[in-house]
Order: structure tokens, then sequence, then C-alpha cells
């Protein structure tokens, strides 16, 4: 993933210590260097260590932060010292970033409150907030009201803020493409293209019959077609997949990849229940699930709402996301559940070391509508469990009649619990279940979800409700 650039405010009050500033402008820097985090801060030379106290300063840092513009994903405020809360605020509004923004107020030591020493940032960090607010400027806040930067509690803001300013920057000006029309069975996967649009998603089409038209262009020995061949193979054991099913499998990805490139798209979302099966004889799953591995999303049935909760979650984390069913329950656990695809999921979500061969991701064929259509033209899903790890979960949907986004999200664990069955699959457990599926039903969002290996609902549900103004329920 590219790293994430902060433009860095050093908060100072002229009357209070001014070598605060300069220590606590090193320790910033040496703890986002140590994160893997670009600063973009005043020089020393200008006030005092690079802090703002005046509006000559916090032009001089306006000015700073708009030659970066292109580069800057959040701004990160920092207060030594009480700090003076309108050149702060001054700063950021004559930028004109618009990027998330993270306050932070050091913490007064206790044996050090004499005139020489004393911070007061706990009261300067309420003055700024106050500030922020009549500018209109959206803030985000750590845990703690004041806070040592080298501590783990500082560390782990950061590292949501950061998921955070991925999330903002990924969304506005996301590209994702559509490749089909909505399955006529799955009204649930309807969205409106114009609220998303609103929100800087664009949506890119392409009709079935171009994509298989294309497909039909490519003639064997082509070096795409054959790298492609390469790649599927490499990525999980084909099994008893007919070599004229992979064949056709290979001519939709170098398709699809040539689409994708030429129209600068970062996910997708195809169609594939039933006419991918009837009319051109596979599943893209395979496909899909390598996409989604490679960071770039894909989701089934056209489903683009919920290809960006898949996306959000990716650019924050740096993992694969899928895309699942919310499917059974578990036994007469209440906090439990089976989440189940046919299944595009990406290969580095499933069993790693399996306990079982059975458990192991590999290409068959699609089971459920094998019957409907014939085994020959199901070839090509991925199937396996999923690992037993924490994850996170996240639903985006568009309200039309109230010309809103809205979302929920929340997280929860992956189990090892006892489950034999087929597509991609796994066990969850998540507190509180039972509110969060009422929530669902009440609120009429859809069967998908998308979900991811890692716990980052706080970051999504900051980008999203914050940054973004869409209408969050963050499940606790």
């Amino acid at each position: 993933m590219k790293p994430v650039t902060l433009g860095v405010i050093v908060g100072n009050r002229g009357f209070f210590p001014d070598h605060l500033c300069d220590t606590g402008r090193k320790t910033i820097l040496k703890l986002l260097e140590a994160e893997g985090i670009r600063a973009i801060i005043l020089d020393e030379k200008i006030g005092k260590f690079g802090s703002i106290a005046t509006n000559m300063e916090a032009q001089a840092c306006a000015d700073l932060f708009k030659q970066h513009r292109d580069e800057i994903d959040g701004v990160l405020i920092t207060l030594p010292n009480f700090g003076e809360e309108r050149p702060i605020a001054n700063a950021l509004r004559w930028s004109d970033l618009n990027v998330p923004v993270l306050v932070h107020a050091f913490s007064d030591d206790m044996t050090r409150m004499t005139i020489a020493d004393r911070r007061d940032s706990f009261c300067g960090k309420m003055s700024t907030c106050n500030n922020l607010t009549q500018y209109g400027i959206k803030f985000t806040l750590t845990s703690l009201h004041t806070v040592d930067p080298e501590t783990d509690s500082f560390k782990t803001d950061l590292r949501q803020f950061v998921a955070t300013c991925r999330v903002v920057r990924g969304l506005r000006g996301a590209r994702f493409g559509a490749i089909g029309a909505r399955p006529a069975a799955f009204n649930t996967v309807r969205y409106s293209e114009k609220l998303l649009e609103r929100s800087g998603i664009s949506v890119e089409t392409l009709d079935l019959s171009e994509l298989f038209g294309r497909a039909a262009r490519i003639k064997a020995g082509d070096a795409r077609l054959n790298t492609k061949l390469e790649e599927m193979t490499a990525y999980v054991p084909a099994g008893k997949t007919p070599s004229e099913a992979l064949t056709r499998m290979a001519k939709l990805g170098v398709v699809i990849d040539d689409w994708m490139t030429e129209n600068t798209l970062q996910a997708s979302a195809l169609q594939c229940w039933t006419a991918m099966e009837e009319f051109y004889g596979v599943v893209p799953c395979t496909l899909m699930s390598m996409m989604s591995n490679k960071l770039m999303p894909s989701a089934c049935e056209t489903d683009i709402a919920g290809l960006v909760g898949m996306y959000a979650m990716a650019v924050a984390s740096g993992k694969p996301s899928a895309i699942v069913d919310w499917n059974n329950n578990y036994g007469t656990d209440p906090d439990k559940a089976v989440i189940f695809h046919c299944s595009n999921l990406p290969k580095d979500l499933f069993v790693a070391n399996s306990i079982s061969v059975e458990d192991s991701p590999k290409m068959d064929y699609q089971a459920i509508i094998a019957g409907t259509v014939g085994k020959d033209n199901t070839y090509g899903t991925i199937v396996g469990r999923l690992q037993a790890v924490p994850f996170t979960y996240c639903r985006v949907s568009t309200d039309d009649l109230n010309g809103r986004i809205l979302a929920y999200l929340g997280e929860g664990d992956l189990t090892d619990d006892t489950l034999k069955t087929f597509g991609g699959y796994g066990v969850v457990q998540i507190k509180n279940f039972q509110k969060l599926l009422a929530y669902i039903c009440d609120n009429g969002f859809e069967h998908h979800v998308a979900i991811n290996p890692t716990k980052l609902s706080g970051a999504l549900n900051e980008a999203f409700s914050k940054y973004l103004g869409w209408s969050v329920y963050h499940h606790q």
C-alpha cells in the first residue's frame, strides 16, 4: 500500500514554554517515522521550532499544505502546550484540504508543574476543538484526552486514524466496474449510482454481451491468454476442472483486466447467476477471487453497494476483503452463525495450514446451480474454510427514498467450530448478534455483508459517519 502522508501542525502559545514545542515536535516526528508515516511540517526556522502561534505562521503552514495538497491524506494537530487555537484553525481553513484531522494533546508531568514546564494542553485541546467546530472543520479525538505519544494508547489511535485516512482518500474518487446487469432474482442488490457519485464513487458498466464477445476474439496461443492460464493454475489447485473451462475463464480474465486498466478501475462487481453459466459455460469466481486477493475487490451479483464495504476495508487494512451471505444459524447458539458463498472468496482468507485437505482452498464446480445448468458449465468456484481469526464486517447500502447512504459495521470472530459443508464458509461469533440481526431486518439491509480479517470498525465508523457524512450503525 502507498504510505500515508500527514500534514503536522505543532500548536504553541506565546507565554507558554517554547522548549516544549521543540521536544514535542521531535517526539512526534520520531514516532511518525517509526510508523512509516511521511510528515509535511513547517521548517524549524519558522516560528518557534516550526510551531504555529501567529496568523503569519498559520499562513506559512497553509501555503506549505497547499503545495502538497495531492499528497496529504490527513492532518495531525499536536499540542505540546496550550496552543493558539485561532491560528491552528486558520491554517486548516486556509489550506482548504478537506481531509481527516486528528487532535492530540501532550500530558502534563505532575512533578513538573512550574511556569517553566507546565503544558496546560489539557485545557488548550478544548479551545482548539471549540474553534475547529466553529469553523466547521471535522476532527477526530484520541481515546484519552491527553496522552504521551510514545504510549501504546496513542499508537493505537494513530494507526486507527491512518486507516480512516485511507478509507476517506480511497472512496473519494474511487472507480468501480459493474459487469453485467443485476440478476433478475436479486432485488437486494439495487443501489443508487447518483448517491454514490455524490460521495465521489463512480461506476462504469460493461454488458455481458460485450464481455463474451471480446473473449471470443482471443485466439489460442495468445500470450496474454497463456499468462492468465499460468496465473490461474498457480493460484490454487485446479482439481478436476476441464481444460476447456480453464481456457474460457482465462479469456474472461484477459478481457476484464484490460477493461479495468483502460477505465482506471479499482474494483468490480460481476453478474453471475445464471447468465454466465448458461451462455458462457463457467463461473467467474476464480477470477474474482484472484482480483480480491490483489486488493482489487470483486463482488457477486453486481452488488456495487456491497463492493463499497469490501473496498473500504481493503484500503484501510491492506488485506483482502470478501463478500459473503449471512447464511445459516449455528445450532442453538444465538451469537453464532454460518457465513457462506459459492465462492469467490480470496485465497488469503482461507485456512492456510489446513487441519484437513477438505478445508484447503481449491477450484471446483458450483454445487448449487449445477443441477439446473449442468455441472460442466459451473466450474471455477474457490471452495474451502475460512481461517479462525478476528474480523470486521461492513454493509453499505443506498437509501434512495431519503437520499442518503447507510451502513452498519462491527467486529467478531471467525471460529474453528465443527462444520462440514460446501462452497466457501466459516462460523462466526458476534456479541449481541440477535440485536444486529434485528437491526438488519428492521432497516431493510441486504443479506450480503463484506468481511475483512482485521479489527478496524472504529476507523470505518469514523470515516463513514464523520468525514463522508453517511448514516452508520456501529454494533457493539
